[in-house]
């Protein structure tokens, strides 16, 4: 490595402060009661983990691509810190990374994800805490709106800064997430064998169904309340 690479990278420190914040702050919106879920934010973790220790500490997807990109960008710099932004570099986008789309993008869907969290986490709680089946809020939207922030706050990070090791986790973590939407849901179905399966019928499992029905937007912007 070039002198480049340590003034860039090696900042280990950096590495625990990111990981340790955006950890915990997601920990503050779940709840951790079965095996499923410690496993489900355990892969969260690992995921943020591997990604800043690339962003700050060792850079190995640009260590192992860096003969490649130099032999196609002539002049570049591939340990220069803001290099590592990929989607830019790779795209030859003028300008600094943090304002380019992809950063602009990967913001929305990182803070859009952690509002989701925020926003869903005190109705599946009081839903619980009453052992009713969570409906309102976000949940007259989507069945496993909790799954899908996890899922968007990733696919922000990978807009942002890609690694080869983020990108191998991403599609696992999502197949991961579906499995564990669909386990809660057998157990849904038998808990609440009346209202579940005419809340699994009108609201879907991720993806909200926008201007289907006023009825459930309305339902949803005042269960929030």
């Amino acid at each position: 490595m070039n002198e480049a690479t340590h003034s860039s990278y090696g900042y280990w420190g950096l590495v625990v402060i990111n990981a340790a914040v955006f950890i915990l702050f997601a920990r503050s919106f779940v709840m951790l009661k079965t095996t499923r879920d410690w496993r489900s934010f355990g892969a969260f973790s690992a995921f943020i983990v591997a990604l800043f220790a690339e962003m700050y500490g060792f850079p190995l997807t640009i260590y192992l691509m860096a003969g490649w990109l130099q032999r196609t960008f002539p002049g570049l710099d591939p340990f220069a810190h803001d290099n590592g932004h990929l989607w830019h570099t790779l795209l030859r986008m003028p300008g600094n990374p943090h304002l380019d789309i992809f950063h602009i993008l990967s913001s929305v869907f990182i803070w859009g994800g952690f509002w989701i969290l925020g926003s869903s986490w005190h109705v599946l709680y009081e839903a619980q805490q009453a052992k009713s089946l969570a409906t309102t809020g976000l949940y007259a939207s989507m069945r496993h709106p909790q799954y899908m922030a996890f899922i968007a706050i990733l696919f922000g990070f990978l807009l942002q800064w890609p690694t080869l090791i983020t990108l191998l986790m991403f599609p696992v973590l999502v197949v991961m997430y579906l499995q564990l939407a669909i386990a809660e849901e057998k157990v849904a179905a038998v808990a609440f064998p009346t209202e579940w399966p005419a809340y699994a019928a009108r609201t879907p499992r991720f993806l909200p169904r926008f201007g289907s029905s006023s009825n459930q937007i309305a339902t949803a912007a005042g269960g929030t309340s």
